[in-house]
């Protein structure tokens, strides 16, 4: 762990990212880095109407990440081994690929490709793999607002495509955890047994199968 400094943590909304985030952090005693999508003033308007304002969203949300990366990582160094994060930068693409038409799309990619040459490469990710059927469930029990009238296609689409990214994903050593059964919030020892493999995993790509009885 000493040479993962920088550990990332991703999953489709409602996989439990941020909650993971945090226990690690305490773990570890690492800076946290909370992806901030409460202050999208285009988020709200997105889940009522997502075609007019899908461009807004995605790029106030690219644009306020790079901030956060750019502000946040360089105070971290003088006061904390570790860094976690709940989110990925590329998670920008993976949602404005869904979101946005063709024409759109094509200049978004554009500016998120020269802001993430400044972006850190994550020392190690942990891509929480869930169903729809999951999903959809933990967002009902957290209870958002905005969320309340979430489409299970748009979340059926995003596991679609988290899935297509992270089996390709080579920038980084990476956890693939099916976390489709477990419950590590309320469930300590998953918890732990997460925690542990997490420490021990190799490099390139692994998987976390706890239902399974197992990884490799």
């Amino acid at each position: 762990m000493n040479q993962r400094n920088y550990i990332v943590i991703e999953g489709v909304i409602g996989a439990g990212k941020s909650c993971l985030a945090e226990m690690l952090s305490k773990r570890l005693d690492a800076y946290l880095v909370h992806e901030k999508h409460e202050e999208n003033p285009f988020l709200i308007d997105f889940y009522k109407d997502p075609q007019r304002y899908a461009f807004q969203t995605e790029l106030f949300f690219l644009l306020s990440r790079y901030r956060q990366q750019m502000e946040e990582f360089s105070q971290t160094d003088l006061f904390h081994q570790y860094i976690i994060s709940d989110y990925h930068f590329s998670k920008n693409v993976i949602f404005a690929s869904i979101n946005l038409d063709e024409r759109d799309l094509g200049l978004y990619k554009h500016v998120a490709a020269l802001l993430e040459k400044d972006i850190a490469i994550p020392d190690m990710v942990v891509y929480l793999q869930s169903s729809p059927e999951r999903l959809m469930r933990n967002i009902r029990l957290r209870d958002r607002p905005y969320e309340r009238n979430m489409d299970p296609r748009y979340i059926e689409s995003l596991v679609e495509a988290y899935n297509h990214f992270f089996f390709r994903y080579q920038n980084s050593p990476l956890l693939i955890v099916n976390a489709t059964e477990i419950d590590f919030v309320d469930h300590p020892d998953q918890f732990e047994d997460l925690f542990q493999r997490l420490i021990e995993a190799p490099d390139g790509t692994s998987h976390y199968n706890p239902a399974g009885g197992g990884s490799k």
